[in-house]
C-alpha cells in the first residue's frame, strides 16, 4: 500500500452532485496514461447529509434529529423515505445507463432497509427499562452518516466504470462488519490490496472506527479520513477539489482584483479555519503537516489549473494574502469584583466547552471578559443562564457582531492594525474592537454585523488590490 507516487484527492458534496461534468475532465483527464496513481475520497452528494442528520446552516431536523426525538415514529420513518428519494434523485441525474441506475437503486434499497431495521430494533430494545436511547445516539449518528458517502462512492464507481476507467469502490463505512477497528486499521484493511498503478479507488469519506469520528469531528470527518489515508499511504500530495479557487476574497463581495492565492502555508489554513472558511479541517491539516504531505486546493471544474499549494514554507516577503469575515456573537461578562481574582477565565471556558460553543477570538480587561463566538443564539442563552447562576452579581450581555480579518503568512512590517483601522474609518465603518497577536499572521476587526461585507471590500482594497498588497506609505518610505 505504501507508495510515494500517488495523490489522495477529495471531492466535496456540491462537486459530487455535478459528477457527470467531472468524469471526462477531473477523473479521466483526457489521458489514459495519467488516469491512475490517484485515490479519490468522496463526500455525500449535496444535501444528502442534511437529510440524514440536520440542515447544516439552519439546524432544521433531518432523520437523525427526528429519530432522537422519539415522540413520533412516523416522523423519522418519513424522514428516512425522504433520504431514499433524495439518493435516488441524486444518482438519477448522473447515471444515464439503465443497468447502472438499477444497480444504484438496489444499493440504496439495501442500505435504507438495513438502516430502517436497525433503528426499529434499537427502539424496541430501548422500550425496556434497562436501556436508554440517549446512550446509543452517537453510534446512531455514525451509522446514518456513513450511508451518504457509501452511496456517492458506489455511484461514482459505476459512472467511471461506464467510461472505461477501472474504478474500485472502497467502503470504509463498516457496513455489516462486526470487527471493531481503529481508524488506521480500518483504512489499512480497505486499502491494503489496492493497486495504485491499475486501479482508481473511490473511497468513502466516512470511516467507521473504534474512536468514533463523529464524536470529535462531527461533519468534518471526511477531511480527517482523507488526511489519514494520505499519511498512511505515503502520498506524494493531498488535493482538495472545491467549486472555487482559494482566493484573496469572495469575488461576490470584492469587485475587480480578486486573486488566486497560488501558494500559502498551514498557518494561513489554520487562520482560515478559525474564521469559518476552511481550506481543510485543522486536525486534517495537522496530520498532513506531520506526515510532510503538501496540500493543494484546486477548482474541480478547472482541472488543469494548479490551484493553491499549502505547505510549511514561509513567505518570500511580508504580504497580506486573504481577507475574510464571519458573523459572530460577543459574549461579554462584566464583574466589578473580577479585578485580581483568578478563575473567571477558566470557568467561562469550561461552560463554553460544555455547550460546544466555538471561540473565534477573545479580549479582556480588569473586570470584563469578552468571547467572540461562532454559535447559535439558543446555545449562548444556555451559557448565559449558567453564568448567571455561577456569578449572580455579574452582568452578561450577548450582542450580534461580525469579524473581518486580514490574513497572511507574514504581516510583519505592514502595520496591519493601523492600516486596517484607517481603511475602515475611511469607509465610514464603525470599529467595535481590534485584535492583533505578536505572531503577525492575522489581524481582526470587530464591526457591526451589517458592515461585514463592506469591511471586507475596504480591507481588500487597502491590503491587496492597492499597490500589490503593499501599503502605500510603506512603499513610498522604501
Amino acid at each position: 500500500m505504501k507508495s510515494n507516487s500517488h495523490t489522495i484527492e477529495k471531492i466535496g458534496g456540491t462537486s459530487m452532485s455535478r459528477l457527470d461534468e467531472l468524469v471526462e475532465t477531473l477523473f479521466a483527464d483526457g489521458d489514459e496514461d495519467i488516469r491512475y496513481g490517484r485515490v479519490f475520497v468522496v463526500s455525500a452528494f449535496g444535501g444528502i447529509t442534511d437529510l440524514l442528520l440536520e440542515q447544516k446552516k439552519s439546524g432544521n431536523p433531518g432523520l437523525f434529529a427526528r429519530f432522537a426525538n422519539e415522540e413520533d415514529d412516523h416522523g423519522w420513518l418519513d424522514a428516512l423515505s425522504r433520504v431514499s428519494e433524495g439518493m435516488r434523485a441524486a444518482h438519477g441525474s448522473i447515471l444515464s445507463h439503465p443497468a447502472d441506475q438499477s444497480d444504484a437503486d438496489d444499493f440504496v434499497r439495501d442500505r435504507i432497509e438495513g438502516a430502517r431495521n436497525c433503528l426499529i430494533d434499537l427502539q424496541r430494545l430501548c422500550s425496556y427499562g434497562h436501556f436508554r436511547l440517549s446512550q446509543h445516539m452517537m453510534l446512531t449518528r455514525e451509522l446514518l452518516s456513513g450511508l451518504g458517502e457509501a452511496h456517492s462512492a458506489f455511484v461514482a464507481t459505476l459512472a467511471l466504470r461506464r467510461e472505461g476507467i477501472n474504478a474500485r469502490f472502497v467502503d470504509l463505512s463498516g457496513w455489516r462488519d462486526e470487527r471493531e477497528l481503529d481508524l488506521d486499521a480500518r483504512i489499512t484493511d480497505g486499502m491494503d490490496d489496492v493497486d495504485f498503478d491499475t486501479e482508481m479507488p473511490i473511497v468513502t469519506g466516512y470511516a467507521q472506527c473504534a474512536e468514533g469520528l463523529m464524536r470529535e469531528f462531527d461533519r468534518g470527518y471526511s477531511e480527517v479520513t482523507f488526511s489519514r489515508i494520505a499519511a498512511l499511504t505515503g502520498a506524494r500530495e493531498a488535493i482538495i477539489h472545491k467549486e472555487f479557487h482559494l482566493s484573496s476574497a469572495d469575488p461576490k463581495l470584492v469587485k475587480g482584483d480578486v486573486r488566486k492565492l497560488g501558494h500559502t502555508n498551514y498557518d494561513v489554513a489554520d487562520q482560515l479555519s478559525n474564521m469559518g472558511m476552511e481550506a481543510i479541517h485543522p486536525k486534517a491539516a495537522k496530520t498532513l503537516r506531520q506526515a510532510d504531505v503538501p496540500l493543494r486546493v484546486t477548482n474541480a471544474f478547472e482541472p488543469h489549473d494548479p490551484g493553491t499549494l499549502i505547505d510549511d514554507q514561509p513567505a518570500a516577503r511580508p504580504a497580506a494574502e486573504i481577507v475574510t469575515g464571519l458573523d459572530v456573537h460577543a459574549l461579554e461578562l462584566f464583574e466589578q469584583d473580577m479585578v485580581g481574582v483568578k478563575g473567571y477565565d477558566a470557568s467561562i471556558l469550561e461552560m463554553l466547552t460544555r455547550h460546544q460553543v466555538r471561540i473565534v477570538s477573545k479580549s479582556s480587561n480588569a473586570n470584563t471578559i469578552t468571547h467572540y463566538v461562532d454559535a447559535p443564539l439558543r446555545k449562548l442563552r444556555r451559557v448565559e443562564r449558567d453564568l448567571t447562576e455561577r456569578y449572580p452579581n455579574a452582568e452578561t450581555r450577548i450582542s450580534p457582531m461580525a469579524i473581518a480579518a486580514v490574513i497572511g503568512r507574514d504581516l510583519s512590517g505592514l502595520s496591519p492594525l493601523s492600516c486596517g483601522l484607517r481603511a475602515l474609518a475611511t469607509a465610514d465603518i464603525e470599529i467595535l474592537a481590534a485584535h492583533q497577536t505578536t505572531r503577525s499572521v492575522d489581524v481582526q476587526f470587530v464591526i457591526p454585523r451589517e458592515s461585514r461585507d463592506a469591511a471586507i471590500a475596504a480591507l481588500h482594497e487597502a491590503f491587496i488590490s492597492r499597490e500589490g498588497s503593499v501599503p502605500v506609505e510603506r512603499k513610498q518610505a522604501a
